[in-house]
């Protein structure tokens, strides 16, 4: 008897080096300095939104650095595309904007949505949705995302942003660092190497005037103290306690708002995205229904950001140059190592990273997810498409937008069939 030949692990063994294989060919760089380019396309959305919940809402941002990196990573080597990993917006909304809505609360409806859409993809429920909902109602609330975070980017590259406050202050100045005529700059040059996305220290000298003497004498003095308060060494893990007032208001206040958006961004817009960006690599709407559940269900326990995928972060690595796993990997393994040494005292420096520059790649960010629609081949996929974002958008609502595009869906389908088979009285 050959042993080699009749060994019982034998089959075992080949299975687990097939899996290797996949990783390691889902990892693989498509082109070095484009996909170092695509890791950096979806700090616009990330920077922003977990700086504010950490100077509004004290959120532990080592724990999130390192939760969010091993997500990167552990995405990057399943699915073999520049997988986003993003803040789950609405609750992040809810958390800047109320001031009863604290780490407890935020936690709590980060658990309970993941939840949700952890039954949602083992059920296999996710696929049916993925496969009842039309194209033109995906492509509504993909425009609808693309063009607020478009918006949103213009008023990062306009104002000053107060993040601890979510508000704008006075007109960004045009000169310095983090001035106007650098965002310009940056823009200027996406688009001269980037094109339209074809398939394939200047100091404060100018700000006076704008800013006032004693704004720039508060800078002067700030940007000592934040090497000063930098502390080396990871956070502290800590199970957050959440009573059942945060179970209650964190369902109510952070579940019930972002459930919609999840749903339809974060899973069935990223498959839909994913199809579009790369031919032949069809994404499941149950596995990414499983893995945002999962994120959410471990690391919202020990305090790390609720979290998803999102289509409008895969569009922005997908423009600067991201192709594979490896992007996000990339990624994952900065923010874990920067989560490891440096902890949450890494909230000193990006405070004074210049938003300008976040904002010009929200922009193009926000622009290659809008452009993503314009594939509807009639108009009255168009006009299904433009109600579902006019409303998501006036409504500030993705819930209510799907719904409206679904009813004219609808509607404009029984229209169709009473042509075709009129009632004969």
């Amino acid at each position: 008897m050959d042993p080699e030949n009749h060994s019982p692990h034998k089959p075992k063994s080949g299975y687990l080096s097939n899996i290797i294989d996949q990783v390691k060919t889902n990892l693989v760089f498509r082109s070095k300095w484009a996909e170092l380019n695509g890791a950096m396309g979806d700090l616009g959305t990330f920077i922003p939104i977990v700086l504010s919940l950490t100077l509004a809402n004290d959120l532990n941002l080592g724990t999130t650095l390192i939760f969010t990196g091993v997500y990167n990573i552990v995405t990057g080597a399943i699915y073999g595309v520049p997988m986003p990993v993003q803040p789950m917006k609405a609750i992040a909304a809810a958390a800047i904007s109320g001031s009863d809505f604290g780490v407890p609360e935020i936690m709590a409806s980060g658990i309970l949505t993941g939840g949700v859409l952890l039954v949602l993809g083992i059920t296999g429920l996710m696929q049916l949705v993925y496969k009842i909902i039309p194209l033109s109602v995906v492509r509504g609330i993909q425009l609808a995302q693309g063009l607020s975070f478009a918006l949103t980017a213009v008023k990062y590259i306009r104002k000053i942003q107060d993040f601890s406050k979510s508000k704008a202050k006075a007109d960004r100045p045009w000169l310095g660092l983090d001035g106007l005529v650098l965002a310009i700059i940056c823009a200027c040059f996406i688009i001269v190497i980037n094109g339209a996305g074809e398939e394939e220290q200047s100091g404060e000298r100018g700000t006076a005037g704008v800013l006032g003497d004693e704004e720039i004498r508060l800078r002067r003095e700030e940007r000592p103290k934040v090497l000063e308060e930098i502390r080396f060494g990871p956070s502290s893990f800590q199970v957050v306690k959440m009573s059942k007032h945060a179970w209650k208001e964190g369902f109510i206040k952070g579940t019930i708002p972002q459930l919609p958006l999840s749903v339809l961004n974060s899973v069935i817009g990223v498959c839909t995205l994913s199809s579009d960006l790369f031919p032949g690599k069809d994404l499941s709407a149950t596995s990414l229904s499983v893995t945002v559940g999962l994120m959410n269900v471990i690391g919202c326990w020990f305090g790390a950001m609720p979290s998803c995928h999102g289509a409008g972060g895969l569009a922005g690595q997908y423009k600067f140059g991201g192709r594979s796993g490896g992007c996000v990997a990339l990624l994952g393994t900065a923010k874990l190592v920067l989560g490891l040494v440096l902890g949450t005292s890494l909230v000193k420096i990006l405070d004074q990273f210049p938003v300008g520059i976040l904002g010009v790649l929200l922009l193009f960010a926000g622009i290659e997810l809008a452009m993503a629609s314009r594939d509807m081949n009639s108009k009255e996929e168009s006009f299904v498409m433009l109600i579902c974002t006019a409303v998501s958008l006036v409504g500030s609502s993705a819930a209510l937008g799907f719904l409206s595009g679904m009813i004219v869906h609808v509607l404009l389908r029984l229209r169709n069939l009473s042509k075709i088979n009129p009632v004969v009285p």
